[in-house]
């Protein structure tokens, strides 16, 4: 089996693991778009890392998703409503065995791309690792964090999980990783949407820690329903922790809609209503948080889906 890793979404965090990667002497290969923005990374030079205010570019090959050549080992690290798109695109290229890691936030992408490529094996990764981009094809490092890596399916770990601590990755692979997603995405849900809504910061939610704690009681109902009632254990504190941590951030979501871009509502908080719903479970906090929000985005002319 090929050692390559392909990349798939040249974005902070695809282009933070691919830099990472490269620097340690892994073999990488960039799956990009289209062949426009294939010359435009050509002419670039490659992908810049900004880490600690050491600049360094990674002069990583590139190829579009028509290249040739099977992909045995593919990172999936594009937004959770273009990852099965963006998949399908590649999916006549993937091996047979191959292996599909998904860098998605949310859930029910993870599936989506599953279900494309049944000869694969898809291993789910949650990650709090930050970093965003500073212009095309350069990306810093914004906050040191971790990933948990596992598959629902298959408990073993696969023989190159030493290549990300070789690169500096801080990983760990774990048999729950479920229980991983699901409490980021209550995370998530219970902070990423009243960011938008109240237009602050995440520290700015510390003046409606009311509209907090009614979203943690519904969202821990919801997860003991979905059976991982290890999330729902101390969400309220967490929640509370993770704001005044980082209270001078803004949320992903916030970002996304200050920036006219679609934002991963269907992924996050659509996704807890869709559950609930599944399970005759009635949240009216987060039915209305939901509501609220679509009607927001709307309002600035940006999908809702």
């Amino acid at each position: 089996m090929s050692s390559t890793w392909h990349i798939l979404g040249a974005g902070s965090l695809g282009s933070l693991w691919a830099c990472r990667l490269a620097r340690a002497g892994k073999a990488v290969r960039l799956i990009l778009r289209d062949g426009q923005r294939l010359q435009a990374y050509q002419q670039a030079g490659g992908l810049t890392l900004v880490e600690q205010d050491q600049t360094r570019r990674y002069a990583i090959p590139a190829e579009t998703a028509q290249a040739q050549g099977p992909i045995h080992r593919l990172l999936v690290a594009c937004k959770a409503y273009d990852a099965a798109p963006a998949i399908a695109g590649v999916a006549p290229r993937l091996a047979e065995s191959a292996e599909v890691l998904l860098l998605q936030n949310g859930l029910g992408s993870q599936d989506e791309v599953a279900d494309l490529v049944p000869h694969a094996r898809c291993i789910f990764a949650s990650s709090t690792e930050g970093a965003f981009r500073e212009g095309d094809w350069q990306v810093r490092f914004a906050g040191h964090g971790f990933n948990w890596l596992g598959d629902p399916r298959n408990p073993m770990i696969p023989a190159w999980f030493d290549d990300l601590h070789e690169a500096g990755i801080p990983a760990e692979w774990t048999v729950d990783i479920l229980t991983r997603l699901w409490r980021k995405l209550a995370l998530n849900c219970a902070i990423n949407p009243l960011t938008v809504l109240h237009d602050c910061q995440n520290g700015g939610l510390l003046g409606h820690l009311g509209e907090v704690q009614a979203l943690c009681v519904e969202l821990a109902r919801l997860l003991r329903r979905c059976g991982q009632p290890q999330a729902a254990e101390g969400l309220e504190e967490e929640v509370q922790r993770v704001i005044l941590a980082t209270a001078a951030n803004y949320s992903s979501m916030y970002q996304d809609v200050h920036a006219g871009r679609r934002t991963e509502l269907h992924y996050l908080l659509g996704h807890a209503c869709r559950a609930a719903g599944r399970h005759g479970l009635q949240l009216p906090q987060l039915e209305h948080l939901l509501q609220r929000l679509v009607e927001n985005l709307r309002a600035r002319g940006l999908p809702c889906d």
